[in-house]
């Protein structure tokens, strides 16, 4: 660890304005360099004590940076992960309030619901599909407090700069449809993206880790290191197969999923 309490305390200070002014704050990797991930977990654990103790509740998790091109991208050989909290569901078709985000985009994702804990460590495949009630389809909603790049310097955000600002999560939308996983080869479950009825990415979940359920293992594994667990009854995004959709006011988001379903958003 390199950062203080202080240090962490404050760039979670820092990050809850941002969210509540809709104002970014500076890159946390320029105000501490040499961050590490556990200082970057470490402020994301109390942007998320913070959250609780102004009475949110979390309903799940979310796993990010699971493709190779973003992995690439930030020279990284891991994923990230981040919090689900109850005011970041929204209802498939519905509208997202106008100034409700800073610079959302959206993502597709193959979401999967729990029907029994996971133990803290030693997760396999089989124990996830186990304890897996249903999947479906789902939008991911990105936001960012923290600025993509640095006026100054030009240097862009890294992966400890995503982490704390809880892996850049804002808002999930689950679609109605609900399958067995066992039953559904989720490494060719797909989707097509339309924003405002142009296609704009297509991928099949492969991309995640070439199983989606890949990642839900990883995710319980590393959650069990910091002490916590996926619990009966949360939501597990298992990351994105496709590049992320800018939305901008007025855009309409459809992911089509062929035969496991479709789901839909749109932003004022």
């Amino acid at each position: 660890m390199k950062l203080s309490p202080q240090d962490i305390e404050t760039a979670a200070k820092d990050l809850l304005a941002a969210e509540e002014t809709g104002q970014q704050i500076g890159l946390l990797s320029l105000r501490h360099p040499g961050m590490t991930m556990d200082d970057a977990y470490a402020v994301q654990t109390a942007l998320m004590q913070a959250k609780l103790a102004a009475g949110r509740r979390i309903i799940g998790w979310k796993i990010g940076l699971t493709s190779k091109a973003m992995q690439d991208a930030l020279k990284i050989d891991t994923p990230d992960s981040g919090v689900l909290f109850d005011d970041m569901e929204f209802a498939p078709g519905g509208e997202i309030p106008a100034g409700r985000f800073i610079q959302p985009r959206i993502e597709a994702e193959i979401a999967f619901v729990m029907k029994a804990d996971l133990p803290p460590a030693g997760v396999t495949r089989e124990t996830v599909l186990a304890a897996t009630d249903f999947v479906c389809p789902s939008i991911e909603i990105l936001d960012t407090r923290i600025l993509r790049a640095d006026p100054d310097t030009g240097r862009s955000r890294i992966i400890t700069d995503t982490i704390s600002d809880n892996a850049a999560n804002a808002g999930i939308v689950l679609g109605a449809a609900r399958h067995d996983p066992a039953r559904v080869d989720l490494r060719w479950t797909g989707a097509i993206v339309s924003r405002n009825g142009e296609v704009e990415e297509t991928g099949l979940g492969a991309g995640v880790l070439n199983d989606p359920v890949a990642g839900i293992v990883w995710l319980a594994n590393r959650m069990g290191q910091y002490g916590q667990t996926i619990r009966a009854g949360e939501v597990v995004l298992s990351g994105s197969f496709v590049r992320p959709v800018e939305c901008p006011p007025g855009s309409r988001i459809e992911a089509d999923f062929g035969a496991f379903g479709a789901v839909s958003i749109a932003f004022a």
